[in-house]
């Protein structure tokens, strides 16, 4: 079983400015919905932003601890684009 605040350690192990919350999207602790808004996403494409928040989790995908998972990635001036408010709720 996998607790939504080891993938956070993680994903902030890789990239430490980020503002991370990840969901446990069925209750089995192995599908999770991972949002992720770090400035280093800047100048990446989209599938190398999830590709580098997948390879922050990538042991836990290999050894089947974690099934499935949903990424969502923001740079922070997109994400204040869509959310003039800047609310990020922590889903942990």
């Amino acid at each position: 079983m996998v607790e939504c605040h080891e993938i956070v350690s993680l994903v902030k192990q890789t990239l430490p400015d980020a503002h991370v919350e990840v969901e446990d999207m069925t209750g089995g602790s192995d599908h999770f919905q991972i949002f992720v808004v770090s400035s280093r996403f800047q100048g990446m494409s989209l599938i190398d932003q999830h590709r580098l928040v997948q390879k922050s989790i990538q042991a836990m995908l290999h050894d089947g601890r974690i099934h499935a998972v949903r990424i969502k990635t923001e740079t922070p001036e997109r994400w204040s684009k869509e959310r003039p408010d800047g609310d990020l709720h922590v889903m942990e």
